[in-house]
């Protein structure tokens, strides 16, 4: 039987998944209760699929966004209509299956137990994990943790994570980025600046190849681009903060 909470939801922006999205979601829930679903915008037909699914299962909601608007405006959108219905905690994943649902009760009790701070997965990579994406991946970690004074992000990019909803929403419309690919690592230094915590558990990742139904809007260009502009902001943001930043170091 799936955990059921009042105040902790499974949390899946999807963008043009493909199929796999169902697996990924009937995964989910045979985990938790509830989990939602944000399609942002897609047009592959999975609107109509899960919202299919969750005229069958009560533990599934279905918010439809009419027009892509990237992963975090997706998130936004979810965690905007999960407050006010009373929850305090989302635990984002992927709908393309690469994370790992088994793990979803493990980290919702970490978050219950420590609800101020922030869960973030620490990816174990299998060998078909592409190599350019595990070492670009350890740049956007080592900038991640100099802006926050080494206050111990795991990993920037690993989109399997709780969030404690309302300190996110803060951060996010405190600023017009975070709305696409840059959401994930963003996230976790903006909420590292206001206090809040990084608890990290390890948790596989798998990448899927085409003929197993894997789907990846990843552009290598465009989004270190995003990437890289990113962090040239928030560097500048941690010079700004890092008196505060020390002094916190210090005293904590």
């Amino acid at each position: 039987m799936p955990v059921s909470s009042t105040t902790h939801l499974v949390l899946i922006p999807s963008y043009n998944p493909g199929r796999k999205v169902l697996a990924t979601v009937r995964a989910a829930r045979a985990q938790w209760t509830p989990v939602w679903v944000v399609v942002d915008g897609s047009t592959d037909g999975s609107a109509d699929w899960l919202t299919e699914e969750a005229a069958k299962d009560p533990g599934l909601r279905v918010l439809v966004m009419s027009e892509n608007q990237g992963k975090g405006s997706a998130v936004l959108h979810g965690i905007t209509v999960a407050a006010q219905q009373g929850f305090t905690h989302a635990l984002t994943m992927d709908s393309d299956g690469q994370h790992p649902e088994t793990l979803i009760p493990d980290f919702m009790a970490a978050s219950q137990a420590e609800p101020e701070a922030m869960v973030l997965g620490k990816p174990v990579f299998g060998p078909e994990a592409p190599l350019v994406r595990v070492l670009g991946r350890k740049l956007s970690n080592g900038w991640a943790n100099l802006e926050t004074l080494g206050v111990g992000i795991g990993d920037s990019l690993y989109g399997f994570r709780v969030y404690p909803i309302a300190p996110l929403m803060r951060v996010m419309h405190g600023t017009r980025f975070m709305r696409r690919f840059d959401f994930d690592p963003e996230a976790v230094v903006r909420l590292s600046w206001a206090g809040v915590r990084p608890i990290n558990i390890d948790a596989p990742v798998r990448y899927f190849t085409p003929e197993e139904g894997g789907v990846s809007h990843f552009n290598y260009l465009r989004d270190n681009l995003l990437l890289s502009g990113m962090h040239t902001r928030l560097f500048t943001g941690f010079v700004l903060r890092l008196p505060l930043l020390l002094w916190r170091r210090l005293t904590g």
